[in-house]
C-alpha cells in the first residue's frame, strides 16, 4: 500500500471550518487505497500568541519552559483534526512527537532530530488509522520535550517520510507551490513547477517561507519527492527533486530577509562570537552568510538571521563583555538570488549590482556560491530591490522547462 505523508501548516488548519475541509480531503486520500501520516502545525497565529504570553511574564523565558509550552499549540492542532476526522468515520490517531519517536538533541528551542523509531506510527497504520502528528517537536534523549525552530513542522513531516519509507511527503500551506519571490511583495511571482534540492535548501536559508531549509536536507539525504501544494487546490504545485528537468535561465528566485545583524569582528574573534550564537540560537540558524575579511579593515562580517534569536539583548550585552571591538550594524537586510551555476560567468551578479545602483539602491555587501547572490541592503530597501531583480531576471525573461524534459 501507498504510504503517503502530508503536512498542513497553521494557515490551513487556522479554525475548525478549515479542519474539516482537511479532514474531507484526508479522507479522499485514505479511500483512494492510501496509508496517511498528517503532520500539522498549530493554529493560525498560535505559537506567536503563546510566545507573547511568556515574554509578558519574562523577558528571557526559559528555553526548556518554552518548548513546553509552544509545543501544546501542535498538540490541540492534531487532536482537532483527529476529532473531525472521527466525525466522518475515518478511524485516527493523534500521537506528539515523543509518541512518534522523534528523538532529538538537547538543545531546546532549535533542536535537531538525530533518530526516528516510528515503532508506535506503524502500528497505528496496520490498524488501518490515520496517523495525526503534531509537527514541530520530539523528545530528547534526555526524554525532555524539544522543538525544532521555525518551520519545524516541515523538517517532522520529512523525517517521518524518511523513517517509514513513504512513497512522497506533500507539503500544503496556503500557496500553489515554490514561488519565483514572495506573492506579498511580487504578486506576478511565477510558480516554480520542478527544482532540485540544492536551490531549493538556497532558497528556504535565503528566506523562502515555502519549505525549510533542514526539512529539504532532510529529503536530500533520503532522496525523498517532495511536492509543495496550496491546501484545497487540485494543481500540481511544485515537485523537489534530485534530478529536476534543467530551466532555461539562471535565476530561478529571489529570496529575501528584512531582519539581518551584521556582525564585524577580527578573524581571531569569530570563535567566541559562535559560542555565543550557538548558546542563544544555534549557530546554524542563526548566521545566515560570512563574508571574508579585507585588506583595508582586517574584519570578518558575519550576517545574522534575528528571528531565531533567543534573548537579543542578553546575547548583545554578554557580546559586548566579551568581546571588545566588535561592531554590531543594525537595520539591515538581504537580497538574493538563486539558479544553478549562476556565478559561472558573472553575469548576473554584474547586471544585479548594476541595476540596484541604477535604481538609487545602497548595497552594502555581497557575498555568493554556486547557487546564490546574497546582496545586503538597508532594510528599508529591500522591497523596492526584490520587486526590481524579480522584473530584471525573471518576469522579463521567465524561465520554462521543455515537455520532453518532465
Amino acid at each position: 500500500m501507498t504510504t503517503i505523508v502530508q503536512k498542513y501548516g497553521g494557515s490551513s488548519v487556522a479554525d475548525p471550518d478549515k479542519i474539516r475541509l482537511v479532514a474531507k480531503a484526508v479522507a479522499r486520500r485514505q479511500a483512494e487505497g492510501c496509508q496517511l501520516v498528517v503532520v500539522v502545525s498549530a493554529m493560525g497565529k498560535t505559537t506567536d500568541e503563546l510566545l507573547a504570553r511568556a515574554k509578558a511574564l519574562s523577558k528571557n523565558p526559559p528555553r526548556r519552559e518554552l518548548d513546553m509550552l509552544l509545543s501544546a499549540g501542535e498538540r490541540i492542532s492534531s487532536a482537532l483534526l483527529a476529532i473531525a476526522l472521527a466525525d466522518q468515520g475515518v478511524e485516527a490517531a493523534s500521537l506528539t512527537g515523543s509518541q512518534c519517536g522523534i528523538i532529538t538533541n538537547d538543545r531546546h528551542v532549535d533542536a535537531r532530530i538525530i533518530e526516528v523509531r516510528p515503532v508506535r506510527i506503524q502500528d497505528e497504520l496496520e490498524r488501518g488509522r490515520v496517523v495525526i502528528v503534531a509537527g514541530f517537536q520530539g523528545m530528547s534523549y534526555r526524554r525532555d520535550v524539544t522543538t525544532l525552530g521555525r518551520g519545524g513542522s516541515d523538517t517532522t513531516a520529512v523525517a517521518l517520510a524518511a523513517a517509514l519509507g513513504a512513497d512522497a511527503c506533500e507539503i500544503y500551506s496556503d500557496v500553489d507551490g515554490v514561488l519565483s519571490a514572495d506573492p506579498r511583495l511580487v504578486p506576478e511571482a511565477q510558480k516554480i513547477d520542478f527544482i532540485g534540492y540544492p536551490e531549493m535548501q538556497e532558497l528556504a536559508c535565503a528566506g523562502a517561507k515555502v519549505l525549510n531549509a533542514q526539512a529539504v536536507e532532510f529529503a536530500k539525504r533520503a532522496q525523498i519527492a517532495l511536492y509543495a501544494r496550496q491546501t484545497g487546490n487540485a494543481s500540481f504545485g511544485t515537485l523537489v527533486r534530485l534530478d529536476p528537468p534543467p530551466p532555461s535561465g539562471g535565476v530561478r528566485g529571489i529570496a529575501h530577509r528584512e531582519r539581518m545583524l551584521v556582525l564585524r569582528c577580527a578573524p581571531a574573534a569569530v570563535t567566541t562570537v559562535f559560542e555565543l550564537l550557538d548558546s542563544h540560537a544555534g549557530a546554524a540558524n542563526f548566521v545566515a552568510w560570512i563574508g571574508g575579511a579585507t585588506a583595508q579593515s582586517g574584519q570578518v562580517e558575519l550576517w545574522c538571521v534575528r528571528d531565531n534569536i533567543h534573548g537579543e539583548g542578553e546575547f548583545l550585552r554578554q557580546l559586548t563583555a566579551r568581546s571588545a571591538g566588535i561592531q554590531v550594524v543594525d537595520g539591515s537586510g538581504a537580497v538574493s538570488l538563486i539558479g544553478e551555476g549562476i556565478m559561472d560567468d558573472g553575469q548576473h551578479l554584474r547586471q544585479a549590482l548594476q541595476a540596484l545602483t541604477d535604481a538609487k539602491l545602497t548595497p552594502q555587501g555581497l557575498t555568493t556560491s554556486s547557487f546564490r547572490i546574497s546582496i545586503l541592503l538597508p532594510s528599508s530597501e529591500v522591497t523596492t530591490a526584490v520587486k526590481l531583480l524579480h522584473d530584471r531576471f525573471i518576469s522579463s525573461a521567465p524561465i520554462t522547462v521543455s515537455s520532453e524534459m518532465v
